[in-house]
């Protein structure tokens, strides 16, 4: 198993966080299979916006969940994450993998990489930027307690070149 995909099985699980949702990304798939490993409930959805309200469901029910998904998915659910859960104080953990950033092969993912920052920011939904994998443990666990804590939806961006780094580039 990668680095990353260990930083990130271990943080969560060091959060608290016990109920995932996540839609298909090959930056976290290492980490969706291992989910249940750890002890974390998996379930998989086919929107972004499917697991916003999986997750709150979960959260009503005593879960601490965290939905893990694509930047290009972050659009699709902002007006869940907006109209339910800013709406009616229900924490999540967002693990966001960005794409569109420098090197990116696909051009259609550069519009969304460019504006997932800005969005973030419009909605006033705080987020966390990892510069390392080091850093990347340390921003889960603080976004999850800052989450649960002020009972709001908090990102955190994971960076593609964190893979690089994990590769020893």
């Amino acid at each position: 198993m990668s680095i990353l995909s260990q930083v990130i099985l271990s943080s969560l699980v060091k959060a608290g966080v016990n109920f995932a949702v996540s839609v298909p990304d090959t930056l976290f798939a290492e980490v969706l299979e291992k989910l249940e490993d750890v002890g974390i409930i998996h379930v998989p959805v086919t929107r972004e916006e499917e697991g916003v309200g999986v997750a709150a469901g979960a959260y009503l029910g005593g879960k601490r969940p965290v939905i893990l998904m694509q930047n290009s998915g972050l659009g699709n659910c902002m007006n869940a994450l907006l109209s339910l859960n800013k709406t009616f104080g229900i924490p999540l953990l967002m693990l966001i993998s960005q794409r569109g950033g420098r090197r990116e092969k696909v051009v259609a993912q550069i519009p969304m990489g460019k504006a997932t920052i800005p969005l973030l920011k419009a909605a006033c939904i705080p987020f966390y930027v990892s510069e390392s994998l080091q850093q990347l443990s340390e921003h889960v666990v603080e976004a999850a307690n800052h989450a649960w804590r002020d009972e709001i939806p908090v990102a955190v961006i994971v960076r593609r070149e964190l893979v690089e780094e994990d590769r020893g580039y």
